[in-house]
């Protein structure tokens, strides 16, 4: 053997790549991908999101709708008049809560504007006599200064005015997107999907089709369950009212529980209302009393109703349920908090009807 072949075999091989190494880099390149798919979706869904988010109302419409729609097929209705019917159900009873409330709002007026107008000269009197010592020249200067910032600030305020009446427009187009999709899900929304599926490797449409069934079930159960939980906000906001006799307080149970579908920022958009109302009728100490029910509403319905409930119902983490609504809320808004537990809820069912198997729960253990 030649000294050269001897140190080639006295060599080593070089050492290879640690298995770990390997490991996390493949996992790496994986999350990564994955990651970009994410992202280029949120780009669309927000590029498009004229047409999305009425899409996604629509879906959430036709999952309130769907034990109704069912029961209707069930005697012996065709397709199109049971969806027909259930959406002009839904329309009757968002239009009977409004009349209710304009009802209620025209018979209490008078009687609200008397104590409003007393509320105010018992508030001017307080700010002339109380530690402010805040005089009526005073007032009248500070609305002097008000009233020259308007008028300089006419443009601005134009413009504001006029995205405004953008904005209602777009929101007027939304909501006709979203009951017009709504009529087609619930007619033949079977056939729709079929027709999604086929983009689907024949392989694997079968448990699709599954996973999917799956995650539509697990989103009408959260649609029954944020039904109670915005009568449970609407009636404890009812009950302080009462309580405290402000009024109009039937029309704010009415207004509490159709904005409570908004998770949290519903009770917050009534709870003002109503400490505005204590305010302006019954003074300081019970506007911060009706603060109080708020705040122990909205803490409710944050910490327990919606993690405890919605959970349930979905099948997911009461953890899960609250850091997904801050999540949500924190990248999309109000559309967030309202979108964010039903994608969460279709997507986590729709992961194990993949393979039930691997995703079932675990047996309770036995003592």
């Amino acid at each position: 053997m030649s000294l050269t072949s001897a140190n080639r075999a006295s060599r080593k091989p070089p050492a290879a790549v640690p298995r770990g190494l390997v490991t996390a880099s493949e996992w790496a390149w994986r999350t990564l991908v994955i990651a970009a798919l994410v992202l280029g979706l949120w780009f669309l869904l927000q590029y498009f999101s004229g047409v999305a988010v009425p899409l996604a109302i629509a879906v959430l419409f036709t999952a309130l709708l769907t034990p109704i729609n069912r029961r209707l097929r069930t005697w012996g209705l065709r397709p199109v008049v049971s969806a027909i019917l259930s959406l002009l159900l839904m329309a009757a009873v968002i239009g009977g809560v409004l009349t209710a409330i304009g009802a209620q709002v025209a018979r209490e007026m008078p009687e609200l504007v008397d104590q409003s107008v007393a509320g105010l000269q018992s508030l001017l009197e307080w700010l002339a006599n109380g530690p402010l010592h805040i005089s009526q020249a005073d007032i009248d200067g500070y609305i002097a200064q008000l009233t020259a910032w308007v008028n300089e600030s006419r443009a601005e305020l134009a413009g504001l005015v006029a995205d405004a009446g953008v904005g209602v427009g777009h929101f007027l187009a939304g909501a006709a997107v979203a009951l017009i999709a709504s009529f087609f899900f619930l007619a033949a929304g079977k056939g729709i999907w079929s027709s999604c599926l086929t983009i689907v490797p024949d392989r694997y449409r079968p448990k699709v089709a599954v996973a999917s069934g799956n995650g539509w079930t697990s989103l009408v159960a959260y649609m029954r369950a944020q039904v109670v939980v915005a009568f449970v906000d609407a009636l404890g906001m009812l009950v302080g009212a009462l309580i405290l006799q402000i009024p109009m307080a039937w029309a704010l149970f009415a207004l509490t529980f159709i904005v409570s579908f908004i998770p949290v920022v519903g009770a917050v958009i009534s709870g003002t209302i109503a400490v505005l109302l204590a305010l302006v009728t019954h003074g300081w100490v019970t506007a911060l009393i009706m603060l109080g029910i708020t705040i122990l509403v909205v803490q409710t319905e944050g910490h327990f109703l919606q993690p405890i409930l919605l959970g349930r119902a979905v099948q997911l983490h009461p953890l899960a349920v609250l850091v997904g609504l801050a999540i949500g809320a924190t990248l999309a808004g109000i559309v967030g908090a309202l979108l964010v537990i039903p994608v969460l809820a279709f997507g986590v069912a729709f992961i194990r009807g993949l393979d039930p198997g691997r995703f079932a729960p675990p047996a309770p253990l036995r003592h």
